[in-house]
C-alpha cells in the first residue's frame, strides 16, 4: 500500500516551517545554518514526492542539484563562521550585525 503524496507535502511543510523558525528565532550562526539545511532538505522531499507521483525523473534531478548546492554552501558557511569565530569569539547574530572589527 502506497503512502499517499499529501502525507510527503505535510511533513515538507512542518520541517519548513520549522526550518523558518529556526532562521527566523534562533541567535546563534550555527544553528541558523542548520535551519536553512533543514528548508532545504523539505525542498528535497517536496521535488522527490512529485517525482514520485509523476513517475519520472525530473524531481530527482532538481533534488541532485539541491543537495550539490547545500554542499557548497556548508563548506562555504561553516569556513566563513569559523573565521568570524576566530575574529570576534562568538557566533550570536546579533553582534555579528556588521562586518567591522
Amino acid at each position: 500500500m502506497a503512502v499517499p503524496i499529501t502525507h510527503y507535502l505535510v511533513l515538507a511543510a512542518a520541517l519548513f516551517c520549522l526550518g523558518a523558525l529556526g532562521v527566523l528565532i534562533r541567535r546563534n550562526a550555527l544553528v541558523v545554518f542548520m535551519s536553512v539545511e533543514l528548508m532545504l532538505n523539505a525542498a528535497n522531499l517536496t521535488f522527490l514526492a512529485f517525482a514520485r507521483e509523476r513517475g519520472d525523473l525530473s524531481g530527482h534531478a532538481a533534488a541532485f542539484f539541491v543537495i550539490a548546492v547545500a554542499a557548497a554552501e556548508a563548506a562555504v558557511g561553516l569556513a566563513i563562521i569559523i573565521a568570524v569565530f576566530r575574529s570576534r569569539n562568538t557566533v550570536n547574530v546579533e553582534e555579528l550585525r556588521t562586518m567591522r572589527h
